[in-house]
């Protein structure tokens, strides 16, 4: 049976199991005496909790506590110097701390009942009394009020400007300044945020959580709660999307293990869809630009300012505006980051986090420049080209922007555009063609993996990591099935449990070359070993032999030099005695090796529009994107990661907007009902190409991930597009039909 499996389109693993729905979820463990809690938001967005009454609830027959502000236990929340594995700059919300309302949809109280129905109905019964204040969700009327956007988070670039912007600016032939807006966006993935907390007999908690990082839950846990890490235990085998949702602990965790650990009992806390908008979103970001030119097209200046938005508690900052540095050949680059705080929950990480929207406004504006230097939109980006981080002098570890470049160039036929505007009709629909760069970081965050392997030939290995339907399951058996030489049926792989070895949050585009190291690593040590006891059976051919001399394929430790000279796994651990192989390992960056580069994905994304000249309709007909991500482990599951992030960058586009209501402070298109994303009648024809280069300078497996790259740049393409077709710049997302049909009824 064939080995080699890195690289090949394999089906998921976990496939079977997601399709015939023996794939449990944090809501869908039981046990016996499990009781439900339903959370109770606040309707207003600032204030204080005057009274809350809830006697009548309590009346109520299987209702069987009602935690509120006013008689939560003691706990170690008081201690501000907590954070998360993904915590912003600031404190962290403190549910049920106090009578103190910071957003709406708060969560103030939670109902404990035998039943769900029974705690839904009950939460209908409790009263409350609020004491309002004035608040304020509007970010563009408080620009004036900002502070700059800096403090420790990991990942997170400071603003670093270079250069001489002010003097470049004006002294240049060509200029632009423009602005570019997108509202909040909410993550919204098909399983919404549970936990089920079963409280052990000896105190321990046993916690079932939507997650991307059980340790991350086990810590916040322990932190909240006091309780010693060894006897918390957080299981997440499956999780229903994410997107970046499940990074930090939601409140649903510590309702359900404060319900649990008070009544000793199994709880089940699940949020609703609308409280689902209660927590984290991309945040609303207004963007200014100024590009300056000199007639060929060289870029002489860049201003990119960044204006977000943030919680009165957190300062939540991500790299929106550091993108310039990194895509084009400047010498003047100014860099603008601002935050401003509202009554409103922290942003959260969002799929490309800075990335989807830093590069959306530059690459728009980048269109904009190319129209008023009348040049290729193409021959833009090619004149300004650069193989060095402007930001950080240092060459790109891996680079095939101008492949991709020309790859998807030639499958779209952009060589047949015509450049004017408005220039180009198919029946009533007007017809634009649009393009944009993307670019994302490449990172290898520490990881740990074990393996064992028995006699028999089975091989079960394990990280602390999560699969949010990326395909770590995937990935993780086809590494180890290839480094032991051994079928993809014989491996098992092990991830979303608190007491498998450690793995950083599931995020960033990483775990691939993470935990994907780890496990290499950590079966390269069993060949190892099962190497050396092949060279201690009597009259064995590899006796003295070193790692090079051999390959581990079809079951065999195999001759490299000779084929015929092999010897079976399972008879080398039946001759030597061994029941088992376990081993563990570290994988660690090499920060030596890495600080000499910058380290990025890169894309380049064609797309077609067509737009009906009387109502105004967009339609995205077609898209093509060529990725830059290092190596592909698996074609198949790959592919479906930029597939989706390229679906994603069509809601971005036309669809996705959480609707605030500025009066009440609350995002009131909270249901699938109302804010809307993109379907399968939404789609185009998208065709995707990896331009594969190896990069061991990101990891030593040679990959730089593929989750976020196939987002960045997509939304700009589409916009860039709609321009062409229509004549008129759209600078606002989503680009809805009411936009466009006043954009196109005013030429």
């Amino acid at each position: 049976m064939a080995t080699n499996h890195i690289g090949k389109p394999k089906n998921r693993v976990d496939g079977l199991k997601k399709v015939t729905g023996s794939a449990k979820y944090a809501a869908e463990f039981n046990a016996p005496g499990l009781v439900h809690g339903v959370v109770i938001s606040s309707a207003i967005a600032k204030g204080r909790i005057k009274a809350i009454d809830t006697h009548d609830a309590l009346e109520i027959e299987g209702v069987l506590h009602i935690f509120t502000h006013e008689n939560t236990p003691g706990l170690a929340w008081f201690d501000l110097s907590y954070k998360d594995m993904d915590s912003p700059p600031g404190a962290p919300f403190r549910p049920l701390h106090s009578d103190e309302i910071q957003f709406n949809m708060q969560p103030i109280a939670l109902v404990v009942a035998e039943t769900l129905e029974l705690a839904r109905f009950a939460a209908l019964r409790v009263k409350v009394e609020y004491e309002v204040e004035t608040h304020n969700t509007k970010l563009a009327d408080s620009l004036d009020e900002a502070i700059e956007g800096k403090g420790f988070r990991a990942g997170f670039e400071p603003p670093k400007s270079i250069g001489k912007f002010e003097e470049a600016y004006e002294a240049a032939d060509i200029k632009l300044e423009t602005e570019y807006f997108h509202g909040a966006e909410h993550h919204n993935p098909m399983e919404m945020h549970a936990s089920t907390v079963i409280y052990e007999e000896d105190g321990g908690l046993t916690i079932y959580d939507k997650t991307q990082g059980v340790l991350n839950s086990r810590h916040y846990v322990s932190m909240i709660f006091g309780i010693k890490r060894k006897k918390i235990k957080v299981i997440s085998p499956f999780v229903g999307g994410a997107f970046g949702s499940g990074l930090r602990p939601q409140y649903q965790l510590f309702m359900a293990t404060l319900a649990a650990l008070e009544l000793k009992r199994p709880v089940k806390v699940e949020l609703t869809r609308p409280q689902m908008f209660s927590f984290g979103h991309r945040p609303i970001t207004i963007q200014k630009l100024k590009l300056a030119a000199s007639p060929d097209g060289s870029l002489q200046a860049v201003s990119h300012s960044a204006y977000s938005e943030t919680s009165r508690f957190e300062k939540y900052v991500e790299n929106v505006v550091n993108w310039p540095k990194k895509l084009y050949r400047c010498e003047n680059v100014e860099e603008i980051y601002k935050l401003v705080q509202l009554d409103m929950y922290t942003p959260l990480d969002m799929r490309a986090p800075g990335g989807a929207t830093g590069v959306y406004a530059l690459e728009s504006a980048m269109d904009e420049l190319a129209y008023k230097l009348n040049m290729n939109p193409l021959e833009l980006r090619l004149r300004n080209y650069t193989d060095e981080d402007k930001g950080k002098e240092k060459p790109f570890s891996s680079k095939t922007l101008k492949e991709c470049y020309r790859v998807a160039a030639e499958k779209f036929g952009w060589s047949q555009r015509n450049p004017e505007p408005r220039s180009t009709r198919e029946g009533h629909n007007l017809v634009g063609w649009g393009m944009a760069s993307g670019i994302w970081d490449a990172m290898q965050t520490p990881a740990r993996a074990k393996a064992r392997l028995s006699a028999d030939g089975k091989l079960e290995v394990g990280s602390a990591t999560a699969d949010i339907g990326t395909g770590t399951y995937t990935i993780m058996t086809q590494i180890a099935a290839e480094t032991l030489g051994l079928p993809m049926e014989q491996v098992t792989a092990k991830l979303g449990d608190s007491s498998l070895p450690f793995a950083f949050l599931e995020g960033g585009s990483t775990t691939a070359a993470s935990v994907g190291t780890a496990v290499k690593y950590v079966c390269d040590k069993i060949a190892r070993k099962l190497l050396k006891e092949a060279g201690k059976i009597d009259d064995s051919p590899f006796k003295g032999a070193k790692m090079e001399d051999v390959v581990f394929r079809d079951e065999n430790i195999v001759d490299k030099q000779d084929d015929s000279v092999f010897i079976p796994i399972t008879e080398v651990m039946k001759l030597r005695g061994l029941g088992t192989i376990q081993k563990k390992t570290t994988a660690l960056p090499n920060f030596l090796k890495q600080n000499k580069y910058s380290r990025n994905t890169h894309s380049a994304v064609f797309a077609e529009v067509k737009i009906d000249e009387d109502l105004g309709t967009i339609k995205v007909t077609r898209i093509v994107t060529a990725i830059d991500a290092g190596r592909i482990l698996n074609a198949k599951t790959a592919h479906s990661q930029i597939l989706g992030g390229v679906v994603w960058g069509v809601s971005m586009a036309l669809e996705e907007d959480s609707f605030m209501d500025h009066h009440y402070g609350r995002f009131i298109n909270h249901d699938l009902a109302e804010y809307h994303i993109a379907v399968n009648a939404d789609m185009p024809d998208i065709d995707i190409t990896f331009v594969e280069e190896e990069d061991h300078v990101v990891s030593p497996i040679g990959v730089k991930g593929v989750g976020e790259i196939g987002l960045v740049g997509v939304a700009a393409a589409i916009g860039n597009a709609v321009y062409h077709a229509t004549g008129k710049r759209i600078r606002s997302l989503p680009i809805t039909l009411d936009k466009a049909m006043s954009e196109v009824s005013a030429i």
